[in-house]
C-alpha cells in the first residue's frame, strides 16, 4: 500500500501565520505540524509517500524532508495547483499509485490511540473496499458526518450537514483498495466547488464496502487548523512528553521502531538534532529502546 500526505490549501483560518509559511510547517510544540500525519502512515506500515502540496508550498516540504532515506521512506512529491477538494488528490497522484492501495492522511490531523498502528495496519492490510475513522465530536457540523444504525452499521454520511444526525465525524485518515481512483473520478464537484472526500467514500457505502471503525475512550482525534486547536494540540504532545517521556509523532523514533532504520541510523539522526530535547530523547530510544515495542500512538 501507498500512502497520501496531502498538505494543501491556503490555511485562511490561521491567518496571519500561514501568510508567510504553510499550515502544516508550523510548530506542534517541538516538530512540524507535517510529522504528525506521517508518523501515522508510517505506523501502518506505508513507507512509499506522496506529499501534495501548494507550488508555492512544495519546495519547502523538499527542504524537510528530503527522499525520505534517512528514515527508511520513499518521498515523491506533486503539486495541488488550487484547492480544489481532498478527492482530486487521486486524480493528481494516479500516474503515481498507479494502480495499487492507497490511504490518504490530512497533513493538519493528529491521532493519539492506544495500539494504533495495529489498527492502522488492519486498516491496510484489507484488500477491498475502504476503511475510515469516526470520532465523536461536540460540533459535527465541521465536519463529514457518519451515522449508524442499531447493529452499528455505517448508514449514511453527509458532508457539514446544518443539522446532524449524528457526533460522530470522519477523521482525515483514509484507507482505499486499488479501485479508488477510478471511483474518484467519477465525482463530480459539490455546490462549492469541490471534490468531496465524502462522496468517494458514500460510493464505497453504497456499495457496501466501506468500513467505519469509532475511536472511542482513549483516543484523541485533534484537527490543528486553528488557533485554538493548534495551541491545544501543542499542548496535548507537551504534556505525553514531559509527563511520561514518551515521543510523539517522531518519524526518526517510529521508523526505528517499525524497523525502518536500525539502531545505528537512529543514533545518527539523533546526534543531527542532539541540541534540542528532542535528538536527546531520541538518542535515549537509541541506546535503550527495543525496535519493535510501539509506544501505542502516532500523532
Amino acid at each position: 500500500m501507498k500512502g497520501i500526505l496531502l498538505a494543501g490549501g491556503s490555511g485562511t483560518r490561521l491567518h496571519p501565520m500561514t501568510l508567510a509559511a504553510s499550515k502544516q510547517l508550523l510548530p506542534v510544540y517541538d516538530k512540524p505540524m507535517v510529522y504528525y500525519p506521517l508518523t501515522t502512515l508510517m505506523l501502518a506500515g506505508i513507507r512509499d509517500i506522496l506529499v501534495i502540496s501548494t507550488p508555492a508550498d512544495l519546495p519547502q516540504f523538499r527542504r524537510l524532508l528530503g527522499d525520505g532515506q534517512r528514515i527508511g521512506v520513499n518521498f515523491a512529491y506533486a503539486e495541488q495547483p488550487s484547492p480544489d477538494g481532498i478527492a482530486q488528490a487521486f486524480l493528481i497522484a494516479r500516474d503515481w499509485i498507479d494502480g495499487e492501495a492507497c490511504a490518504l492522511v490530512l497533513g493538519d490531523n493528529l491521532i493519539f490511540a492506544d495500539h494504533l498502528s495495529a489498527l492502522l495496519q488492519e486498516a491496510a492490510a484489507r484488500s477491498r473496499g475502504a476503511t475510515v475513522f469516526a470520532y465523536r465530536v461536540r460540533d459535527p457540523e465541521r465536519y463529514g458526518v457518519v451515522s449508524f444504525a442499531e447493529d452499528g452499521r455505517a448508514t449514511e454520511i453527509v458532508e457539514k450537514p446544518a443539522h446532524p444526525n449524528s457526533n460522530w465525524a470522519v477523521t482525515g485518515l483514509y484507507f482505499y483498495d486499488d479501485r479508488v481512483c477510478d471511483l474518484a473520478a467519477q465525482i463530480r464537484p459539490s455546490p462549492r466547488g469541490e471534490l468531496e472526500i465524502t462522496d468517494l467514500n458514500r460510493l464505497y457505502l453504497e456499495e457496501g464496502t466501506l468500513r467505519v471503525d469509532r475511536l472511542g475512550r482513549g483516543c484523541a482525534w485533534l484537527d490543528a487548523g486553528k488557533p485554538e486547536s493548534l495551541l491545544h494540540a501543542a499542548t496535548f504532545v507537551q504534556t505525553l512528553q514531559e509527563r511520561q517521556g514518551l515521543l510523539v509523532g517522531s518519524p526518526e523514533e517510529v521508523a526505528f521502531r517499525m524497523g525502518f532504520i536500525d539502531r545505528a541510523q537512529l543514533r545518527r539522526e539523533a546526534n543531527r538534532l542532539i541540541k534540542t530535547e528532542l535528538g536527546r530523547m531520541l538518542l535515549e530510544v537509541a541506546d535503550h529502546g527495543e525496535p519493535g515495542i510501539h509506544n501505542g500512538f502516532a500523532s
